[in-house]
């Protein structure tokens, strides 16, 4: 690419221009292919890009067309997403693991022209709705494997229509002037990009951010963290994730750090152990999945390992965080830890490709406190963020030295907030949405008279300053009795046990709390392998009478630390069960983000519901399923309900609710 660009940095593609100026063999990307890592420099990228850019020209890409771009994390995606922005598209990104029903809605909604995929399987899911996108004109896709013998009148590679660009640069100084104008006038105020939303309560809506919004708020962000072009960061998020878009994407066309595409999202542990990454993000998902297989391997360890483990743990809970946060600590237990970090700590991180990292954040839903402090405690600098698509991610954020597991940090810079009448939490910031795609109804419901975006969350200001996230504002109740309610703090607080999956409480209105209960296929089948019980599919494991006991014991649990929380103390659960099933997005149950649709769930197994309330001790249900291949199926299965252990509080039930 050549540096004509304006002066002001406020695209993406004038960004990748400066990148390939100012630190031309610094690496871009890296990719993992075969056991292999690949590594292309700044300037490798913006050619690749620049070519890229005059062979979808050719094919007829113009300024404003919508280009979807489908799969897992791969540097030509990202070139997809780049080379778009340049002509001045809009890229459209749209989970990989949609079903094609899914994938055809964002599609035919977002009006997309053109589609950038991964493989074969996502171009048979565009070619199995062809009949319901008339609008598509031609699928580039990176991966050539099984697509030899297909129509190619609508297909054609990437890398063909990269070389087709090297040609256009080569021999065509019309169409390279065209590209160059159009990098050059493309303005702050354009759309960069189209984020649809996970669909919680509904269809997806397409978000609209801004160019200039986005380089803005990533810059910001970018000089809060010391973000440099010394950094590496894995890149194993959703691509359609707004997560991805921000901590990846646009915070490395900013900071010049390197993104690095995993082999596969299952080797996104190994890879970014190998890469030595500095800067990380997880949802509380995988914290959870990572905290489990821990807990797994040492039941398999000798019992020398597992005492000094869990005296090391110990150790670390009293300790660890205050060593972290710099606060002081008697020098006995500061070399007792640091004996600790040899033996465990260390060890531990290193498994978890945690070594290098400096700063790690985890935002999408509330993180369980206990989880949290989990990884602190061992040294890992996690930190939380709260924030929307909406907002290009960021609203609030902790800075080192000022992190608590029950807040979400103040303000990021720039950022605006304030909490309504109703108790919702509002913002402006820097980043926030242009407005969602052919739904100005829904923009005007979203956005306050003076220009402020409504979250749907419940929160509020603790006297430090940091925010505090309730819940969904819609899902946080009272019992019958006026006791506060909130699902996600409960089921939060079940999920740090490595045996427990998902949670989906219930309450609102009622005399008592319920619950579903999703298991740990794989902690709970290591536990089953130990103790010779057998079973036969997860329906048989998660009806077994010893899970259901074990299951208990957690509830107990979770009950005891709830008496002991004047707020939380009269929603103590009374009655679960163990769905017979596991929570699926393909089924509806969860979306793409993994977040629970909990409407949708409580319709769905409305005789489960009726049985956690009415006494039943047992309830059939019928349960309508989707397989990988798309073909539907129904498990029937007869679910056992249980009443759990409950702690006596002194307190009325109306006091809780009246210090909300």
């Amino acid at each position: 690419m050549t540096a004509n660009a304006t002066a002001e940095l406020d695209t993406f593609p004038k960004l990748l221009l400066r990148n390939e100026a100012v630190r031309p063999h610094r690496p871009a990307m890296r990719h993992k292919d075969l056991g292999i890592w690949r590594e292309w420099s700044w300037g490798d990228v913006a050619r690749q890009v620049r070519c890229y850019a005059l062979g979808m020209m050719a094919h007829g890409l113009q300024r404003g067309d919508k280009v979807a771009i489908i799969g897992t994390n791969r540097p030509k995606l990202y070139w997809s997403i780049m080379a778009a922005q340049s002509v001045g598209a809009i890229p459209v990104p749209v989970y990989s693991d949609a079903v094609a029903d899914e994938m055809a809605y964002v599609l035919d909604h977002a009006e997309v022209r053109f589609a950038c995929v991964q493989d074969q399987e996502q171009v048979d899911k565009i070619l199995g709705v062809a009949d319901r996108l008339p609008k598509i004109e031609i699928v580039f896709y990176d991966e050539p494997r099984g697509l030899r013998d297909y129509d190619h009148s609508r297909l054609q590679a990437i890398d063909e229509v990269i070389a087709q660009g090297e040609g256009i640069l080569l021999s065509d100084p019309a169409a390279v002037k065209r590209l160059d104008d159009a990098i050059a006038s493309g303005k702050g105020s354009d759309t960069s990009v189209i984020l649809y939303t996970s669909g919680t309560t509904g269809r997806s809506k397409g978000v609209m951010l801004s160019a200039g919004g986005c380089v803005k708020a990533a810059t910001d962000t970018v000089e809060f963290d010391g973000l440099t072009d010394q950094d590496n960061v894995i890149a194993y998020l959703p691509l359609a994730w707004v997560g991805d878009h921000y901590l990846n994407y646009a915070q490395a066309l900013v900071a010049g750090f390197t993104i690095n595409c995993p082999e596969s999202p299952e080797t996104a542990v190994e890879d970014r152990r190998e890469i030595g990454t500095t800067f990380a993000f997880a949802p509380p998902r995988v914290y959870e999945s990572m905290l489990t297989r821990i807990m797994i391997r040492m039941e398999d360890a000798g019992w020398l390992k597992r005492k000094m483990f869990h005296y090391y743990l110990g150790v670390a809970k009293k300790w660890g965080e205050k060593i972290l946060d710099g606060k002081p600590v008697p020098i006995g237990a500061r070399l007792n830890y640091a004996l600790g970090e040899v033996l465990v700590y260390g060890p531990l991180k290193n498994v978890l490709g945690m070594t290098t990292i400096r700063i790690a954040y985890t935002a999408g839903e509330a993180i369980g406190p206990e989880l949290f402090s989990f990884y602190r405690s061992i040294g890992l600098n996690l930190k939380q963020l709260y924030g929307q698509t909406e907002a290009f991610l960021y609203v609030t954020v902790q800075s080192d030295g000022g992190v608590r597991a029950d807040c979400v940090g103040p303000a990021t810079p720039n950022v605006e907030i304030r909490i309504d009448e109703n108790g919702e939490v509002l913002y402006k910031s820097p980043g926030q949405f242009i407005g969602y795609f052919k739904e100005p109804e829904k923009t005007a419901e979203t956005m306050t008279e003076d220009g402020y975006v409504r979250t749907g969350d419940a929160g509020f200001f603790e006297k430090d300053g940091q925010l505090r996230i309730i819940d969904r504002a819609k899902d946080v109740g009272k019992l019958r009795s006026g006791a506060l309610f909130a699902p996600k703090y409960l089921e939060n607080k079940l999920k740090f046990f490595p045996n427990i999956r998902e949670v989906v409480a219930f309450g609102q209105g009622e005399d008592f709390v319920t619950c579903f209960i999703n298991i740990d296929l794989t902690a709970v089948g290591n536990w089953a392998e130990r103790n010779n019980v057998s079973y036969g599919s997860y329906q048989e494991l998660a009806g077994h009478p010893q899970v259901y006991d074990i299951i208990a014991g957690h509830v107990a649990e979770v009950n005891r630390q709830l008496s002991e929380e004047p707020m939380m103390a009269h929603a103590q659960i009374r009655r679960f069960l163990v769905l017979h099933k596991e929570l699926d997005a393909d089924d509806g149950e969860l979306t793409r983000t993994q977040k629970v649709r909990r409407s949708f769930i409580a319709d769905r197994y409305g005789p489960l519901v009726t049985a956690l309330y009415d006494g039943s001790t047992e309830a059939d249900i019928s349960t309508e399923v989707t397989f990988e291949d798309g073909r539907k199926g129904v498990i029937s299965a007869r679910v056992r309900v249980m009443d759990a252990k409950v702690v006596p509080v002194s307190t009325p039930a109306s006091q809780p609710a009246r210090a909300a």
